[in-house]
C-alpha cells in the first residue's frame, strides 16, 4: 500500500476481478457451484478489507483501503447478480454490461483495454490523485452503459434529473474509471458562444472530457449557436479527422474528447433545449439513487461490520425526518447530509 499509488491499486483490482471472473466461467461446466464459491470469496475479501481499515493506518493508506472496499463491494454485488440470474456464459448481457478491464500484450509492451457491451476504450493514464470513489449502484451501472455507448457513437451524454441524484459525480467517476482527464464547467447565463468556443478548442486539442453542469442555464440563443460547435466536433470524431474548423480557425482534434451536459429541468430560469441540440446527445434520466446501498458501502468503508443492518435504519431515520418534520431552510436530510453523518460515524468508531 505504502509504495503504490491509489489509482494503480484500484486498476489492478479491477483487472484481477475480470481475470478471476473469466476463470469462473471456464470452471462452471465442470463445477456448477463455481460462481457461488467465487461470491463467498468476494465476501470474505471484503470483510478482510473492513478489518484492515480499522487498524492504525495513515490518512493516505486509509483512503486507499476505503476505495478498495467501495470497488470490492460492487464486485460482490455483480457476482451476486450473476448467481441470481444463473449466468453461465461469458457473453451474457449481465456480465457484458459491466466495465471489464483487460491487459493485452503487444510489440510495444501492451496496454490496458476497458470494455463495456460492444464499446472499447484504452486506459487514459490520467493521474486522479488519492481521492474517494463514488459508490456504484444499479443506477450508476445504467449510466455507464448509456454514456459509453454515446462515446462509441461520437455523441454526447446528457444526464437529467433533480439535484442530489449524482449527475455530475457519476460523470466524474466514469472519467476516473477510464483514467480520463475531465473538467467540470458550471454554466451561467453570462457565458456566450465565443467563450464556449474557446472551451471546445481546448477540449478538442487535448482529448479531455468536458462536463457542463446545469447546461440549460445558458440562454436559448447561445444554446443554438453552441449546437453548431458541438456538431462540428462530433462530425470530426465520426470522420476520424485530425483537424476541424471552429470559429473560422483550424483546431487539432483528439479522438478521445467527450462531451457531457447535466440538466435540472424542474428549476426556474432554465432554458428549453433546441431540437437540433437534443439530437447530439444521448439523454438519460437520473432518479433517486439507492440510499440504502450507498449507506451500506460507506459504513463498510468506515470499518463498521454491521453495515447491512445499520444502513436500513439510518436511511429510514432520514426519510422520516424529511417527511414528518416541518420544512425549514436549514434542514437538510438529503444524500449529502447522510454521507456527512456516515463519515462522522466512522471517525467516532475508530476513536472508540
Amino acid at each position: 500500500l505504502k509504495a503504490t499509488p491509489n489509482q494503480i491499486i484500484l486498476t489492478v483490482s479491477l483487472l484481477d476481478f475480470t481475470i478471476e471472473m473469466g476463470a469462473v466461467f471456464d470452471k462452471i461446466g465442470a463445477q456448477p457451484d463455481a460462481m457461488e464459491n467465487f461470491y463467498q470469496k468476494k465476501v470474505d475479501g471484503l470483510f478482510a478489507l473492513i478489518d484492515l481499515v480499522r487498524t492504525d493506518l495513515s490518512k493516505a493508506d486509509r483512503m486507499k483501503v476505503m476505495c478498495l472496499i467501495t470497488l470490492d463491494a460492487h464486485s460482490r454485488d455483480i457476482t451476486l447478480k450473476l448467481v441470481k440470474f444463473k449466468v453461465d456464459d461469458f457473453n451474457h448481457f449481465e456480465w457484458q454490461s459491466q466495465l471489464r478491464f483487460e491487459w493485452r500484450d503487444d510489440e510495444k509492451g501492451g496496454d490496458c483495454h476497458i470494455m463495456i457491451v460492444d464499446a472499447e476504450f484504452l486506459y487514459g493514464y490520467e493521474y486522479i490523485g488519492n481521492g474517494a470513489r463514488l459508490v456504484i449502484t444499479p443506477l450508476t451501472d445504467r449510466i455507464y452503459v448509456t454514456a459509453t455507448q454515446a462515446l462509441k457513437l461520437s455523441m454526447g451524454c446528457a444526464p437529467a434529473g433533480p439535484a442530489g441524484t449524482g449527475k455530475t459525480e457519476t460523470t466524474k467517476d466514469l472519467g476516473a474509471m477510464l483514467a480520463k482527464c475531465i473538467y467540470v464547467f458550471n454554466c451561467a447565463p453570462e457565458m456566450d458562444y465565443k467563450s464556449m468556443g474557446d472551451i471546445w478548442k481546448g477540449l478538442g486539442a487535448s482529448g479531455a472530457w468536458g462536463c457542463f453542469d446545469e447546461f440549460n442555464r445558458l440562454e436559448e440563443r447561445i444554446l443554438s449557436a453552441v449546437s453548431q460547435q458541438i456538431l462540428t466536433i462530433q462530425r470530426g470524431l465520426m470522420a476520424h479527422s485530425k483537424t476541424i474548423e471552429l470559429s473560422g480557425r483550424p483546431v487539432s482534434l483528439h479522438n478521445d474528447v467527450g462531451i457531457f451536459v447535466t440538466m435540472n429541468p424542474g428549476y426556474a430560469g432554465r432554458s428549453n433545449m433546441p431540437d437540433n441540440l437534443k439530437q447530439l446527445f444521448r439523454a438519460v434520466a437520473m432518479v433517486t439513487p439507492d440510499r440504502k446501498l450507498i449507506a451500506q458501502v460507506m459504513l463498510f468503508s468506515q470499518g463498521i461490520v454491521s453495515a447491512e443492518e445499520l444502513s436500513g435504519k439510518v436511511v429510514l431515520l432520514f426519510q422520516l425526518c424529511e417527511e414528518q418534520l416541518s420544512i425549514q431552510s436549514h434542514y437538510d436530510f438529503g444524500l449529502r447530509a447522510l454521507k456527512t453523518l456516515l463519515v462522522s460515524a466512522g471517525g467516532l468508531k475508530r476513536k472508540a
